[in-house]
């Protein structure tokens, strides 16, 4: 009988949560969730620092149903502000607020140094080899 093939998904899903074990402790420690720094982070590297939801929700990876309690929760910790522009009422957007960019100012010393650990711990090549195998995944065609 053959062997079955390895999983691609659950690899990448293992990888993530073996990764994430750098990041979880400095998030708990600073009370977000994994899906709030994605957020946070999301928003404090957008060129515009303002982002209407459905591109926060493609850029953060995070389905839009859950991103509305996600925005929920940091708006009531003031760390975001959503509004609707008056010239269209069905769009929502977001930005930080000053309360959100310290918090992400405040963490990304330690986020930086969690990075540099795993990069240490494959080695640059393999760091940057790895990386850029992510990318062409990402680019991959599912209907090709």
């Amino acid at each position: 009988m053959a062997s079955p093939t390895p999983s691609l998904t659950l690899a990448l899903l293992q990888a993530r949560e073996s990764a994430m074990d750098f990041f979880r402790p400095h998030l708990n420690h600073n009370s977000i969730t994994e899906q709030q720094w994605r957020v946070v982070r999301t928003l404090w590297q957008a060129e515009e620092q303002t982002l209407e939801s459905y591109q926060l929700a493609e850029r953060a990876c995070i389905l839009r149903p859950s991103l509305t309690g996600v925005l929920m929760r940091l708006e009531q910790n003031g760390l975001v502000h959503r509004w609707k522009p008056e010239t269209d009422q069905r769009r929502l957007c977001v930005t930080l607020t000053p309360e959100g960019n310290a918090l992400f100012e405040n963490m990304k010393g330690e986020m930086m140094r969690q990075y540099q650990k795993i990069q240490q711990q494959l080695g640059p090549e393999k760091y940057h080899m790895l990386m850029s195998l992510l990318n062409e995944v990402k680019q991959l065609d599912p209907n090709d």
